[in-house]
């Protein structure tokens, strides 16, 4: 029970040094969700909420990096990629700003 516990709190710890690490794109992400385009989806990645090609290549760009990380951490810790997905997802929606769009069955709606 404590070999779970102590995963997932080290799962948590590492999602939360992966999301500072998308900090190159800070500027650009924070752009596109003030502006209502990108919006954090249940599946633990961006997703595009208005379709526009600028905030296309910033969810592209940044799902693969995430992507990776996912892949490194699963691998890291004997999860499977969903699972990891999964966390991520939570923690990604939790820390969504109040006004910025997150998925919610299926659905974009403002946090």
């Amino acid at each position: 029970m404590n070999i779970v516990k102590n995963k997932k709190l080290s799962i948590v710890t590492l999602l939360s040094a992966v999301c500072l690490s998308f900090s190159a794109w800070a500027i650009s992400l924070d752009d596109a969700k003030n502006q209502g385009l990108v919006g954090e989806d249940s599946s633990g990645y961006l997703g595009l909420v208005v379709q526009n090609a600028e905030a296309k290549a910033v969810v592209d760009e940044i799902n693969a990096k995430r992507r990776a990380q996912y892949l490194k951490l699963a691998k890291k810790n004997n999860l499977s990629l969903s699972q990891v997905e999964a966390l991520a997802a939570a923690k990604t929606i939790e820390k969504t700003q109040s006004g910025h769009f997150v998925e919610v069955n299926g659905e974009w709606v403002k946090k």
